[in-house]
């Protein structure tokens, strides 16, 4: 972690703190913070914040005014952040169950929902169980006890279930009509490896080094090499490539 981001972490998990109190149990960070694999510059941080009991509007919206970008800068393309209560954390519920979720930084759009029913079904509802599977095996604490004694793990059926939900949206999302590269194509197909990972090996992984253990084993899809040569500045896949491998991917996620 390099010294940019430790700072502003110490500065987020003290602003959580001023805001919470004693009612703050911990803060976690995930995403490529949580599975080793952040890049300056490339990748965003991701950050639950796990409380004692529910929070109410107003502590929400101070919670949000003290780690918005315009109040905290985030030194990376932006803060994910979400709060939860101890109780949904430790659950293992599929649903989102958030407290409040905020989206924040120089080059993300910003998002404040402070209820989950206000979360549009078109965006995704599937997110937030993942990360909390993610943070059950790989959360890394800034604040408080192990994740792994805070956040529950998904029960396989609703892990499939959510991993098939998130492929599905991903190729609901529109694509270019041509055969050529199509910027992003590598995240899509880097996300869907680490969802084909997780089934088969119960491991999360981060992108690209999902991507690797699939080539390492042998997988012949071409794509997948692709994917990973673009996040060293090569051509991306065609997204007709990302569609037809996230579409293998969910068929064999749907399947088992």
């Amino acid at each position: 972690m390099d010294n940019d981001l430790q700072h502003y972490l110490d500065g987020l998990v003290a602003a959580a703190r001023d805001v919470l109190g004693a009612d703050l149990v911990g803060a976690y960070a995930a995403g490529s913070v949580g599975l080793g694999a952040y890049q300056a510059g490339r990748s965003d941080v991701d950050v639950a914040v796990v409380s004692a009991g529910p929070l109410s509007d107003a502590t929400k919206r101070t919670l949000v005014a003290r780690l918005r970008h315009e109040a905290l800068p985030c030194p990376a393309r932006g803060l994910e952040l979400v709060a939860y209560r101890r109780a949904v954390a430790a659950s293992g519920t599929p649903e989102p169950g958030f407290e409040v979720e905020l989206n924040t930084g120089s080059d993300m759009p910003f998002r404040c929902t402070l209820d989950p029913a206000d979360r549009p079904a078109a965006d995704g509802r599937f997110w937030y169980g993942l990360d909390r599977s993610i943070l059950h095996q790989s959360g890394l604490p800034l604040l408080g006890p192990p994740a792994k004694e805070v956040f529950a793990d998904l029960a396989p059926a609703d892990l499939r279930r959510l991993l098939v939900d998130a492929l599905t949206w991903w190729l609901a999302l529109p694509t270019p009509p041509d055969d050529k590269p199509a910027p992003g194509t590598q995240d899509a197909v880097l996300g869907a490896c680490r969802s084909l990972v997780r089934h088969r090996d119960g491991v999360w992984l981060a992108k690209v080094a999902a991507g690797q253990r699939l080539i390492d084993a042998g997988d012949p899809a071409e794509v997948i090499r692709q994917a990973v040569a673009a996040r060293h500045d090569g051509p991306p896949p065609t997204g007709a490539q990302a569609r037809a491998f996230q579409q293998r991917v969910r068929d064999e996620i749907a399947a088992a």
